[in-house]
């Protein structure tokens, strides 16, 4: 009973945090930006109407909030299934059917995602009927039903093979931290190269570029870059959303540039240029290659701090919830629990890193071209399309935003501008 009586506590903390929350993302003004550049091409009161205005206030709100209360969800998911005793129940369950260990092992797993996946739907719920509400989905209810079935699998998948290579790592005890850290290494880099291959094809129709003139002027631009591809592939979007969006995904012979149909539809060619000379800077100045440098670096501090971690909270709580050793499968939430604290906590290192990268891709692209012209009509149409916005507050910026806001962005092209042409 002590230790049931502790999820209440959980849930309290819970809601008085969902009730900062909230007030931080209705009081925090959203296109607010600074007095020297109001009324001019920067300002969203210029090229949002009123309308879209007041729908971008109360979308970014519901938006921000949904964001911050998505990460404790998800702990309070975990911590339910500890101090409750639900995993170790569902374990001992499964060890009554005398199925042979290879069976019981994945089925704990799916059980465990399953349930996280089921208490976790009503946040995806909300976030699509708001998204769908005003303009920004497109998509069916039964195409994103699906979209998330399929998300399911492929998560359920991934945690099944990380999580056997992870318990057999705990198992053979000494630093094992360090020996998953090895085994990741490899990991990291065939899901970067099998993601354009294998997995986005799950969710979208990827073809050739449908206007070979537009293209033909692309591969122009990449061999300015000194890059030899021989084609630009786009992805059907506008059958689930009206937002414009372009990347460069996969490493070596995996790597695709990709345009979004939405993007090819809604934007001028000058703007379409400047987008993919942008992406084309990825790859020029070998972002998506430091990217797995990075991740790989990254995932050794997480692995060393979740393993002090993991030891010092199964030393504490370990008996309490029914975990008997660290290789104990029931204590797969613990460490999903952590994984998803650690990832949270540093989101504002990586997303100034990856913004970092963006604003040097905007700069490689604009002297590609050999001019800003059209950036800030663009961002100001990627903007309206979303009804981003333009300038979050500060949490929201340094939790959320992996690009420079919109306002930093025209900013930099107006500078761009005025640089080459004096």
């Amino acid at each position: 009973m002590r230790i049931r009586s502790r999820f209440p506590l959980f849930v309290l903390v819970f809601v008085a945090y969902a009730l900062i929350m909230a007030a931080y993302a209705i009081y925090t003004s959203p296109n607010n930006v600074p007095d020297a550049y109001k009324g001019t091409a920067v300002d969203p009161a210029t090229y949002y109407t009123a309308e879209q205005l007041r729908d971008s206030q109360k979308l970014n709100a519901v938006r921000n909030w949904i964001f911050f209360l998505s990460a404790p969800w998800e702990w309070l998911i975990y911590l339910y299934l500890l101090t409750s005793g639900a995993a170790r129940r569902w374990k001992e369950a499964l060890e009554r059917t005398r199925l042979p260990g290879a069976v019981r092992f994945p089925l704990f797993v799916l059980m465990v995602n399953a349930f996280a996946f089921v208490v976790y739907l009503p946040l995806r719920v909300c976030s699509y009927a708001m998204s769908k509400s005003y303009g920004i989905t497109t998509q069916p209810a039964s195409g994103w039903i699906r979209d998330k079935l399929v998300d399911f699998g492929v998560s359920y998948v991934t945690a099944l093979a990380v999580s056997a290579v992870v318990f057999w790592m705990l198992s053979r005890h000494g630093r094992w931290w360090f020996k998953l850290w090895l085994i990741s290494i490899p990991f990291t880099l065939f899901s970067m190269y099998i993601q354009p291959v294998v997995i986005d094809p799950l969710y979208n129709h990827f073809s050739r570029l449908s206007n070979p003139e537009l293209e033909s002027k692309i591969l122009s631009l990449a061999a300015k870059a000194n890059i030899h591809a021989d084609r630009v592939y786009e992805v059907d979007m506008s059958s689930k959303t009206n937002a414009l969006n372009a990347y460069v995904t996969g490493i070596g012979p995996s790597l695709r540039i990709v345009l979004w149909d939405t993007t090819l539809n809604k934007l001028s060619e000058p703007e379409i240029l400047l987008v993919m000379a942008h992406e084309i800077g990825h790859y020029a100045m070998h972002h998506l290659e430091w990217s797995a440098v990075g991740e790989v670096g990254a995932s050794l501090v997480m692995l060393w701090l979740g393993s002090r971690l993991y030891e010092w909270v199964l030393r504490a709580r370990g008996e309490r919830w029914g975990i008997r050793s660290v290789a104990d499968v029931a204590a797969l939430p613990l460490l999903l629990l952590l994984l998803s604290v650690l990832s949270f906590a540093s989101l504002p290192i990586s997303n100034a890193v990856s913004r970092q990268a963006e604003a040097a891709a905007d700069r490689y692209g604009m002297n590609l071209l050999g001019s800003a012209d059209a950036a800030v009509t663009m961002y100001q149409r990627m903007a309206v399309t979303s009804l981003s916005d333009v300038n979050p507050p500060l949490l929201v910026h340094w939790f959320r935003d992996t690009h420079p806001s919109d306002m930093e962005r025209m900013i930099d092209a107006q500078r761009f501008k005025q640089q080459h042409s004096s």
